[in-house]
């Protein structure tokens, strides 16, 4: 699927979009991945019927690097990318969707998206400041990569392996290429931004929420904790109820994707 690009100051930033023309959807991916994570989505049943438009983070994908890091490589920074593409591009009534390190940045951006329709997350747990990083996350040594400038092929291999159920020994090749094409200062202003004033309550942010929210959970997910998600305050939570996906891992979308797509269509529609 060729990609499209659009300028955001002067960032070049890519996106590919799928054939549909109904409900529009806004696919953010991960730390040290692309918007290619979500072809499971983009060309399928769901992408045929649904306008869903995935897009590269500055850093990351076919989207340039960027000039100021300190300005772009943070919550902040990547939240007004995905509100100025979602304006450019006629989304701000989209379902915006966030996997891991993007549900992070759409939950940042909620209060600059007043008319979207929903708010899906998985594989993110929302963060207070301080962020109870203890409770929020599963010990996994592979977590320390994802704030490193550079990784070894080994790290990109625990690291690629921790989005999927234990027990996988495959990894997809877009998975490691994309780890391999990120920036590696976009992995270092991460951690440099998890600071005073540096992003979002997340907890605050979603206990004053009016639009919907769902969260989503890999059954079998090896980073982050849902039993932390469940203690939070969620008054619009979808179904009243965190999601289950059977059977996958961190990268639910991918690993499970007919169970994903059907929770998808069924919170663009509310059922």
């Amino acid at each position: 699927m060729a990609t499209k690009t659009v300028q955001v100051n002067s960032l070049s930033i890519a996106y590919r979009e799928s054939s549909g023309t109904g409900a529009p959807v806004v696919l953010v991916h991960g730390n040290s991945a692309s918007s290619r994570v979500f072809q499971p989505q983009l060309e399928s049943p769901l992408g045929e019927k649904y306008r869903l438009v995935a897009i590269d983070l500055p850093g990351h994908g076919e989207s340039s690097n960027a000039s100021d890091p300190t300005a772009t490589y943070n919550m902040p920074g990547y939240a007004g990318v995905i509100v100025s593409v979602a304006k450019q591009l006629g989304l701000e009534q989209a379902v915006f969707v966030g996997w891991s390190l993007g549900g992070h940045i759409i939950i940042e951006a909620i209060p600059q998206l007043p008319q979207a329709a929903g708010f899906m997350i998985y594989g993110t747990p929302p963060l207070a400041f301080p962020p109870d990083m203890a409770q929020a996350y599963l010990p996994n040594p592979a977590m320390s990569a994802a704030f490193q400038p550079s990784m070894t092929d080994a790290e990109a291999d625990a690291f690629s392996l921790a989005c999927f159920k234990p027990g996988a020994t495959e990894i997809p090749a877009v998975f490691h290429e994309d780890i391999r094409r990120t920036d590696g200062q976009a992995r270092a202003g991460l951690a440099g931004s998890i600071r005073p004033g540096g992003y979002l309550d997340e907890v605050i942010a979603i206990s004053q929420m009016t639009a919907p929210l769902a969260i989503v959970h890999g059954e079998l997910e090896q980073l982050v904790n849902a039993a932390y998600i469940q203690t939070l305050t969620m008054p619009t939570l979808w179904r009243g109820a965190i999601q289950m996906v059977a059977d996958a891992g961190h990268a639910a979308n991918w690993e499970q994707p007919e169970q994903f797509n059907t929770l998808l269509e069924a919170f663009i529609n509310h059922q």
